[in-house]
């Protein structure tokens, strides 16, 4: 979430004249005036097309799940439709329990696909097919997975051996599915995303350790 009060949502559709003149199409003749790419991105639309969806169901073993509220990701088939080549890095700016809390509430416009606890527990909130509202940048968001950090920017405390070693494991298994680079420009900070008004991870995230400790599970565990 960051150290910017409050969460900045995914950016909303405009109602542009084109999107008027289409209002009345299908969506798959839509896609098929505006490109290919619109039309690979639609096929999942497709009564049976998309994958099968379960309750409960999480991408990392050792996860829990527990479901954010539909106000705060949008349904997909990534990477099926959207490339997966990021992870963005965040830092909650509040307790594991309350991070939880305001990523349920359809009031908080904004989630991510993970959060992890000081303590190494891990939960899923968004299956990572789904696009999650983390990075405040539409494409990004597309692009990425989120994973949150339970702590505050100002505490170097909080980022605990334990938080390191389960975010760790995480980052490494989503890079072997998707095939992610573990480097600086593929492993980002919430900051670092173009448009953004946050300051996490913050100085005190070790990025030398975090990107290290991703590498050595990444050898341990091949594909």
């Amino acid at each position: 979430m960051g150290s910017k009060a409050g969460a900045t949502p995914e950016a909303g559709p405009r109602r542009t004249r084109r999107a008027l003149l289409f209002g009345g199409l299908g969506v798959f003749t839509v896609a098929a005036i505006a490109g290919h790419d619109e039309l690979r991105r639609a096929w999942w639309l497709l009564p049976g097309a998309g994958r099968p969806r379960k309750e409960g169901e999480v991408d990392h073993v050792g996860a829990e799940w527990t479901s954010a509220s539909p106000a705060n990701w949008r349904m997909a088939d990534r990477p099926g439709d959207y490339r997966v080549d990021r992870i963005v890095v965040h830092v909650t700016q509040g307790s594991f329990a309350s991070s939880v809390d305001a990523f349920r509430s359809p009031f908080h416009q904004a989630s991510a696909h993970y959060i992890v606890g000081q303590d190494g527990r891990i939960e899923q909130m968004v299956r990572e097919m789904d696009v999650a509202f983390h990075s405040g940048n539409r494409s990004m968001n597309e692009r990425s997975v989120g994973i949150e950090h339970e702590g505050f920017v100002d505490r170097p405390q909080d980022f605990t051996q334990a938080l390191y070693a389960a975010s760790a494991r995480l980052a490494a298994d989503v890079c072997r599915r998707y095939g992610i680079p573990v480097d600086r420009s593929h492993v980002l900070a919430h900051s670092e995303v173009r448009g953004t008004d946050h300051t996490d991870p913050g100085p005190h995230w070790d990025w030398d350790r975090y990107l290290g400790l991703v590498r050595s599970e990444l050898a341990a565990t091949p594909a």
